[in-house]
């Protein structure tokens, strides 16, 4: 690509930003944007979404607005650019009288490139009439919606504001507008097309693909226990120290769970906090603000947490409850290694929450079709948690990509061994039968292995055909057959009956022995490991005992610089900056001045000082 455009562009991204080169498509959405035309931008989080809009922020002439949807967040994307010389700046309801006033005359006086507000705060009158003096005096440079998704009325993160956002284009029909999300599926997408009045926008979808997450699902069995051995020693990752003394995000359904989840970890010794919607508003406030300033905290959350989180070295997210959707799990476990480091999703379910989130569907408002939008959607998750191929596959498939085994998730490190289950699902499918279609897995299990408890005994089914035939499969056996058999479409949770499960009409060739059926079969959630070591180093960096040294001394010097000027580490240099000063170990400015993330600016402001840190870590 080239042309006037981009030839600015690529300069402004060296000599600000302080990267050598685009990623991706980031390129051509930049130009495309900045030579006016509207874009909706699909980039999977880590891919480079903020320069999509930045950038032709510097390009264009006047002010670009930034819809974001978080207020508590603003403060430190702004704080980011502020640290490049970018003249960024929000307004929010977290402002007082004072600064309010004094970010309104930045606007009139025509001295800010880019302004982040909430939906809110955009649309209202007030603000409108602003926008309507800079359009007047041709001074709106751009409209940059970002988390579009929001605008899904049955998307995970439903904000009914973005709705009304569609006015940006009928109010300033020559102001190029830009909307970007990290996830959405076709439905979602074309939702965020005709809600937004971008129908007739370019659309630019980058591959979901995010190499460096390591995915890792395993079947729930004592899930505290599994958490914290993988908190330990990972998924995966012998010899690393698993993840304590990392950030990352453990997400529960509930807000009780996860207020005693977060209680557990910290007996634990974890450094773990909660967020969840329950919270006072204050509280919510200064967790958030303390996971995203402070290196190794663990938040438990529900999913009220975690969109639009810049923090880039968050090292793992876990799951112990079954999301909703694969959009939903994509766009929560994307949170994890926005660095492009190693990272890890692991994630423990089992068919309690499966029969739970299909009873919410059924009991929801949603019209039939919506229902069974969102059954697919679950169907879909399920299918990802019990394929015995590669996780990557099945997670890039649902989005419309195709790709080869990744060798970097559980299915293609520690291939699941599969068995002929024909006649353990039709033992299964009989029992189901037999008593009635009227019960949940604990009672059909009783009734397979033989047991002759009281209701058993009271109901007569000790006395059924089915009594003990499945003697030999163990329990944890017999819940895996029926988790396979909910994803593979042949049994389905009985809504009006909590818990119990039906034979679905596909079910009927293989109860008659017409069809055969592999299975995967179960296997214990983690290795047993004794490790709980902590390092500094991200897993998959190789560095001697010098060079651990010298990113440590890097470390402290940027936790310092960060706490003295107010702002989170990653603000200061991201750690990807701090491993090419370890590898390259310039001792010259010109030599700093080639390195990744340290642009002119930044250059002129810490250049001295990270000499004199690499100078003396040793």
């Amino acid at each position: 690509m080239n042309g006037p455009t981009y030839e600015r562009a690529l300069q402004r991204l060296r000599e600000v930003f302080g990267y050598p080169a685009f990623r991706g498509a980031q390129a051509e959405v930049i130009t495309h944007v900045a030579d006016g035309g509207d874009a909706l931008v699909l980039m999977p989080t880590g891919g480079g979404k903020s320069l999509c809009y930045q950038l032709p922020a510097l390009l264009r002439a006047g002010l670009t607005v930034v819809v974001s949807p978080l207020i508590a967040l603003m403060q430190d994307q702004v704080d980011a650019l502020q640290q490049l010389d970018i003249r960024a700046n929000f307004l929010n309801s977290s402002q007082d009288g004072d600064e309010a006033r004094r970010v309104w005359r930045q606007v009139y006086d025509g001295s800010l490139q880019l302004l982040y507000v909430s939906p809110e705060r955009l649309l209202l009158d007030g603000f409108l009439d602003m926008l309507d003096g800079l359009a007047e005096r041709n001074q709106l440079a751009l409209f940059a919606i970002d988390e579009a998704h929001c605008v899904s009325q049955w998307g995970h993160d439903f904000r009914p504001e973005y709705m009304r956002l569609s006015a940006l284009a009928e109010r300033y029909p020559h102001v190029p507008r830009i909307a970007l999300t990290a996830t959405a599926d076709t439905q979602t997408r074309n939702e965020i097309a005709e809600r937004l009045g971008l129908t007739s926008a370019r659309h630019f979808v980058a591959s979901f693909d995010r190499p460096n997450i390591r995915y890792h699902v395993v079947e729930k069995n004592e899930a505290k226990r599994q958490l914290l051995e993988f908190l330990r020693s990972g998924a995966g990752r012998a010899g690393r120290g698993g993840h304590l003394g990392e950030s990352g995000i453990v997400y529960c359904q509930s807000r009780k769970k996860v207020d005693e989840i977060a209680a557990w970890l910290k007996d634990q010794g974890v450094a773990a906090l909660a967020y969840h919607a329950g919270m006072d508003t204050a509280t919510r406030r200064t967790h958030q603000q303390r996971f995203i300033r402070e290196e190794g905290i663990v938040m438990v959350a529900t999913i009220a947490f975690g969109m639009g989180i810049d923090k880039p070295d968050v090292r793992f997210v876990a799951h112990l409850d079954l999301p909703k959707s694969l959009e939903g799990y994509y766009q929560e476990t994307g949170r994890a290694g926005r660095d492009g480091l190693a990272a890890e999703a692991w994630m423990a379910y089992g068919l309690a929450e499966v029969v739970q989130l299909r009873k919410w569907i059924e009991e929801s408002d949603a019209a039939d079709e919506q229902k069974r939008v969102e059954h697919l959607r679950l169907d879909s998750m399920l299918g990802y948690c019990e394929a015995p191929q590669c996780r990557r596959q099945v997670l890039l498939h649902y989005f419309g990509e195709s790709a080869q085994a990744c060798g970097n998730c559980d299915s293609c490190l520690d291939p699941p061994a599969t068995w002929d289950g024909t006649e353990a699902a039709r033992m299964l499918m009989s029992a189901i039968v037999r008593t009635g279609q009227r019960f949940g897995a604990g009672h059909l299990i009783d009734v397979l292995r033989g047991r002759r408890n009281e209701r058993v005994l009271q109901l007569g089914h000790d006395r059924l055909p089915t009594f003990g035939i499945g003697h030999a499969l163990d329990d944890n056996h017999w819940r895996s057959v029926l988790r396979q058999l909910v994803a593979l479409g042949l049994v389905s949770p009985d809504l009006s009956a909590y818990g119990a499960y039906r034979l679905t009409e596909a079910a009927r060739p293989v109860l008659r022995g017409e069809i055969p059926l592999i299975l995967r079969q179960p296997r214990e959630a983690l290795p047993k490991r004794t490790s709980a070591t902590r390092s500094s180093v991200p897993a998959g960096v190789d560095l001697s005992p010098a060079g651990e040294r010298l990113l440590n001394a890097l470390r402290a010097w940027r936790r310092r610089t960060a706490s003295a000027q107010n702002v989170p580490a990653y603000v200061i240099f991201q750690d990807t900056t701090l491993l090419a000063l370890v590898e390259a170990r310039p001792d010259t400015l010109d030599a700093l001045a080639g390195m990744p993330g340290l642009g002119v600016k930044k250059l002129e402001r810490y250049g001295g000082e990270l000499l004199e840190v690499i100078a003396t870590a040793d």
